[in-house]
């Protein structure tokens, strides 16, 4: 385990996962946040944003979490393991409201500078819809991967306390 993928839908705990890990294995953590937003929520130029994703899978290690389609998929073929947060879309949502109420107007540590935590309908929406807009194809490019490549569908937090428990 040297090359792990975290996926899921936003608010499903993608970063806190990825910060444990870190802490029982040392292996970097790439927030796709933190490279994809360029600050005032700008996105980056789709280019660059693949350039950035190709820089960071030829790192010997790395934690990366974050879904972005657009480069799903030069990120499964370089992962050795990918846990996929697979949660109700309710405990998405409630989180991710749950999240902005405490740090409104701030921006967090697995965010690019200045791009200030916010609730838009937008975003709300994805999360209410992933399961159903989302989920499917995750769960079918999961399935059409290597044999070697490790695969974790968390859905609870049981089951990711488990997870941790196993790794620690």
């Amino acid at each position: 385990m040297k090359r792990i993928m975290i996926i899921g839908c936003g608010g499903t705990g993608k970063s806190t996962l990825s910060k444990r890990l870190h802490d029982i294995t040392n292996i970097p953590v790439y927030h796709l946040d933190k490279y994809f937003w360029l600050p005032n929520w700008i996105e980056i130029d789709r280019t660059e944003w693949k350039k950035i994703n190709q820089e960071i899978i030829q790192k010997e290690s790395w934690i990366m979490d974050g879904n972005y389609g657009s480069t799903m998929e030069i990120r499964l073929k370089a992962a050795d393991t990918v846990i996929f947060l697979n949660r109700p879309w309710y405990v998405s949502l409630s989180r991710v409201i749950m999240r902005t109420l405490r740090s409104y107007g701030k921006t967090r540590a697995d965010m690019t500078e200045n791009c200030p935590e916010r609730l838009e309908w937008k975003f709300l929406h994805y999360i209410m819809m992933y399961n159903k807009t989302r989920r499917p194809s995750i769960l079918k490019k999961l399935a059409a991967l290597p044999r070697e490549t490790s695969i974790y569908i968390l859905k609870t937090d049981k089951a990711i306390e488990e997870f941790v428990k196993f790794l620690s």
